[in-house]
């Protein structure tokens, strides 16, 4: 039985490419910390050859933890934030809800690099609704709440808790056609 996070195949390659395009926003973060280390833009170019269909999914699944970027290489927290979204983009093509993992994580990087900011996460979530695709919008609208399912990244634990359950639920918030917050009895599936 498939999980309800996993999206499929069609929809997991539209929701990378934004997924890719969230986490190459906080790249900068990192790069000015580890301006050596091409990883994470490896990782975003892997989500990106992926959303074109470049790349096997299958292939994809297996090389989902390839590449990742160990904590202890960075030394700034906006530096090890901007890091996680590349990794999340990268894994889409195991589970689709990773996609609001990569979008919660750049947003998280963007708050931690400007913490006297308030509004800068905010910011950063708009940019993010503003610039997916109707597709991408109806994909991620299929899947569960962020803490409403436990088969993935989505449930409790990894994505649901603390500022990145907090910037994920802003975002399925606004995933509404008119970008306002989508009732519960509204049909988000593709036919609708």
């Amino acid at each position: 039985m498939r999980s309800p996070q996993t999206l499929t195949e069609a929809d997991r390659r539209l929701v990378a490419a934004w997924a890719a395009d969230c986490a190459a926003r906080a790249l900068p973060f990192f790069e000015a910390d580890c301006p050596d280390d091409a990883r994470p833009r490896a990782l975003i170019e892997r989500a990106r050859v992926y959303s074109r269909g470049g790349t096997n999914t299958a292939d994809e699944i297996r090389r989902r933890f390839d590449g990742g970027v160990s904590p202890g290489t960075m030394k700034s927290p906006a530096a090890m934030a901007a890091a996680r979204p590349a990794g999340q983009a990268a894994a889409v093509a195991h589970m689709g809800a990773h996609a609001l993992g990569a979008a919660a994580d750049a947003a998280e990087a963007f708050g931690l690099a400007d913490p006297a900011t308030a509004e800068v996460v905010d910011d950063e979530v708009a940019w993010q609704l503003d610039h997916m695709t109707a597709a991408v919008r109806v994909a991620l609208r299929s899947l569960p709440a962020v803490g409403q399912n436990i088969a993935g990244p989505l449930g409790p634990g990894l994505l649901s808790t603390a500022q990145r359950g907090e910037i994920i639920a802003a975002i399925q918030a606004g995933l509404t056609d008119d970008g306002g917050p989508a009732s519960d009895d509204e049909d988000v599936s593709p036919d609708a």
